[in-house]
């Protein structure tokens, strides 16, 4: 890693607001702590208000404004990866999102890496067993309840096509590869479920949100999933 890429990368590092220790830079960035400290020396001589001393930490001055990011190859590929999927996938807000992501990294590229937008080395093809439209608008729904927190009401048919109805505290949503499910908190069982998103016959947020109970939390639906697999 070039000198240069190395700063940037410390203060990208430091700018997230997190107290950080010369070891842990240097081992999230491969290089001595003798090198850490002389970068932050670099920095802090250059004008960066990095606050903290050795053997303490380090942290940028709050209200520091990183400077416009940049990508590699291999950035770029992979967040053109993730907005194709997103594209592809996704709800079309999310879609929508992940068009004007790449538009705002378009503008900001520079000739020579602009091209890693449009390649064809990376392809998320349009599959013949894509997600119809139904399933697309219930997962914009579903995710609009996580957004905002909001109980929400399911009308499902599980994989024997029996019916049942289930208000639930969505969670959070998981990307199989295939298909989307809804992680949950059910009210009937009173215990986490999995519901595939597109064996959802209908999907409708209350106007109710449900409260922050331990034992109910997101962290503790992966405890528990952990726990099972």
């Amino acid at each position: 890693m070039r000198p240069a890429d190395r700063l940037f990368q410390i203060v990208l590092q430091l700018g997230r607001g997190r107290v950080l220790t010369a070891q842990t830079l240097a081992e999230k960035l491969e290089v001595s702590e003798r090198t850490i400290y002389r970068d932050i020396q670099n920095l802090m001589e250059s004008g960066v208000p990095v606050d903290g001393e050795a053997g303490v930490g380090y942290r940028l001055h709050r209200g520091y404004q990183v400077p416009p990011m940049m990508f590699d190859q291999n950035e770029l590929q992979a967040l053109f990866f993730g907005a194709q999927v997103a594209k592809r996938w996704g709800d079309h807000e999310m879609a929508a999102a992940a068009e004007r992501i790449l538009d705002k990294v378009d503008a900001v590229l520079p000739e020579n890496l602009r091209g890693e937008l449009t390649s064809q080395t990376l392809v998320v093809p349009e599959m013949a067993a894509h997600q119809t439209e139904e399933t697309t608008e219930k997962l914009g729904a579903v995710r609009d309840a996580i957004n905002d927190r909001r109980r929400l009401y399911l009308s499902y048919s599980d994989v024997d096509d029996r019916s049942t109805e289930r208000i639930v505290w969505p969670l959070t949503l998981l990307y199989w590869g295939y298909s989307w499910a809804v992680g949950a908190w059910c009210e009937l069982r009173q215990d986490f479920r999995n519901f595939r998103v597109d064996r959802i016959v209908e999907a409708r947020s209350l106007t109710t949100q449900y409260p922050d109970e331990p034992g109910k939390r997101l962290e503790d639906y992966f405890t528990k999933v952990s726990g099972e697999c």
